[in-house]
């Protein structure tokens, strides 16, 4: 899959971020860290959209999942060139917008490295275990990781850039060639696949949520990620706080 109209769309969610900036062995990272006892060898890496971890509702999810008891990390692989996210409010310069360009500056063979030397210091810091969160454009990287076993558990919100049937290995339809090549017990470390009705690209990170079911959509990924990440130990099981 590659970028479609709907990756430069959005919304820009209501809310304070709480959590702070932190240099990670050069880069920028923005960090959610849990208030109370949390598992200090094991981190959830939030992997962005286009728009980075800049866009104050990448904040607020980093945020959310910190709630929930995991210490996230979201790298700014973009280095402050994330898509502008003033395109949301006009569609002049969503035409004017080269999207291409811009991943020609900020391409996977440009974000990757940065990724992994923050992966490598967080490795140096104690951590032991690493799950992965993407959204569009990070939803490759999801995959990239785990392809490589550097994940222990992985979630991949509408992920851009998948090459179908290559990275899926089954020539038929996008949407359920995942289904056909994982479920049912044939993928052993685990697989689900969850879907909103009425939810385009983006929704779960830039959705609308003024339309109720693209809130439920949203609400309901995020519950669905705390409650995958329950299941592959990461934290006590415990009811997902939004």
């Amino acid at each position: 899959m590659s970028f479609c109209e709907d990756c430069i769309k959005g919304v820009k969610h209501e809310g304070t971020p709480e959590g702070k900036w932190e240099t990670i062995n050069g880069v920028e990272c923005y960090v959610g860290t849990p208030s109370g006892e949390y598992q200090k060898d094991k981190v959830l890496l939030y992997l962005s959209d286009i728009f980075g971890p800049q866009l104050p509702n990448a904040q607020l999810l980093v945020d959310g999942f910190a709630k929930n008891g995991f210490k996230t990390v979201a790298p700014d692989f973009f280095e402050k060139d994330g898509v502008p996210f003033d395109l949301f409010d006009s569609e002049e310069k969503r035409q004017a917008f080269d999207l291409q360009i811009w991943f020609s500056r900020h391409g996977p063979h440009i974000a990757r490295p940065l990724l992994d030397k923050v992966i490598a210091a967080l490795k140096g810091q104690g951590v032991t275990m690493f799950a992965a969160t993407g959204y569009c454009y990070g939803g490759r990287l999801v995959f990239d990781l785990a392809f490589e076993n550097i994940t222990s558990a992985s979630i991949a919100n509408h992920p851009s850039h998948l090459k179908s049937p290559d990275d899926l290995e089954f020539p038929l339809p996008a949407q359920s060639q995942a289904d056909v090549i994982f479920g049912e017990g044939k993928f052993t470390p685990g697989y689900k696949r969850e879907y909103f009705d009425g939810c385009t690209h983006g929704f779960a990170v830039r959705g609308d949520l003024s339309i109720p079911q693209v809130k439920a959509g949203k609400e309901g990924a995020f519950k669905a990620a705390v409650e995958w990440l329950h299941k592959y130990g990461f934290v006590p099981e415990r009811k997902a706080s939004k």
